[in-house]
């Protein structure tokens, strides 16, 4: 059984040097009063670079903190950044800076960083279940690799949602099984490296087809009330969720013949993520060829599904010299 330690903020930057001969290999941190201090958190970065290189952390950081300086040094470690998304209120009115959480997504993706968004909802006042959806949709398009949404969490101290006039108690449950869904489908079922592609052919915006989802788990006994963890279900289970479901979309959206690559993308990239997270090897059949499923044309499924030739393989996922590789062991006949 893994052994947990917990360090103090004055304990953290001194004990960085200790971690690897505890034999601890994830750190996460999450302080409130250093994710905002930019030249604390340059020391501890630079710290963790050098004595704790392979020890993956995650860290809490404000977003007004973000810049190529910290980009630069963060680029240097094994590091993922939990950044909040969060809005303000003038007037009982609530305001988003889009353009803001969008320049620093933009840093982040430049330089090759892990990052995900802390959501929430009902909190603020001005907030509304569109604004909610809207802030999901938006969310989704800067490519986080998680969206984590503290108030699904049984034991997180986030504030309650607040009932108001614009945001009814309906409204609050609403978006809290929205929020779940995202939580399954996107983030434990680590969908990053497909999901807006899979979703363009659908013509649909992410947040109502977590609704969808959803309602999807609501009937097979999965939502947020059957007290079903996602983070605690083997991957494989999330990845069938995850086939069945878009396989009932592109059927009611009649795109039959994309089912095939749909289930290829989800599943050599489940492969991938389970080798790389759970250093699990694997052999994935596939429909189309791994070199054309991990070419540049598979971010248009439609174009792709016109251009190129299906191809039946067994393809063997596993560790090589330099990661993680892939081999075509027999194609079918």
């Amino acid at each position: 059984m893994a052994k947990e330690y917990k360090f103090n903020a004055t304990e953290l930057e001194a004990q960085i040097s200790h971690l690897s001969e505890k034999g601890i290999t994830e750190l996460s941190i999450n302080d409130l009063a250093l994710s905002k201090d930019k030249k604390r958190l340059l020391s501890l970065i630079n710290k963790i670079v050098k004595d704790a290189p392979d020890v993956f952390v995650s860290i809490l950081i404000d977003a007004s903190v973000i810049d190529k300086e910290i980009v630069l040094s963060a680029s240097q470690a094994f590091l993922s950044f939990d950044i909040p998304l969060e809005a303000t209120s003038k007037g009982g009115k609530l305001l988003f800076d889009k353009k803001f959480y969008s320049n620093k997504a933009r840093l982040l993706n430049d330089y090759g960083l892990v990052f995900g968004f802390l959501l929430t909802y009902g909190i603020v006042e001005g907030d509304t279940q569109k604004n909610f959806m809207d802030r999901l949709d938006f969310a989704l398009q800067q490519y986080p690799n998680h969206i984590d949404f503290p108030q699904t969490e049984k034991d997180s101290d986030t504030a309650e949602a607040r009932v108001s006039g614009i945001f009814s108690a309906q409204e609050i449950r609403y978006c809290r099984d929205l929020a779940f869904s995202c939580r399954t489908f996107y983030t434990s079922g680590r969908a990053v490296p497909w999901f807006l592609s899979a979703l363009k052919p659908l013509r649909i915006y992410p947040s109502r087809f977590f609704a969808d989802f959803a309602e999807w788990q609501r009937c097979n006994n999965c939502d947020f009330k059957s007290g079903f963890i996602p983070e605690k279900e083997n991957h494989k289970d999330i990845e069938k969720m995850q086939i069945l479901f878009l396989t009932e979309k592109y059927e009611e959206k009649k795109q039959h013949s994309l089912i095939p690559l749909v289930e290829d993308v989800v599943k050599i990239n489940g492969a991938m993520s389970r080798l790389a997270g759970e250093n699990e090897e694997s052999t994935v059949k596939t429909s189309y060829h791994p070199d054309d499923l991990f070419s540049q044309e598979i971010y248009d499924f439609e174009a792709f599904n016109e251009n190129v030739v299906m191809e039946e393989c067994n393809v063997k996922i596993f560790a090589g010299e330099e990661g993680p590789d892939y081999q075509v062991l027999s194609n079918q006949k």
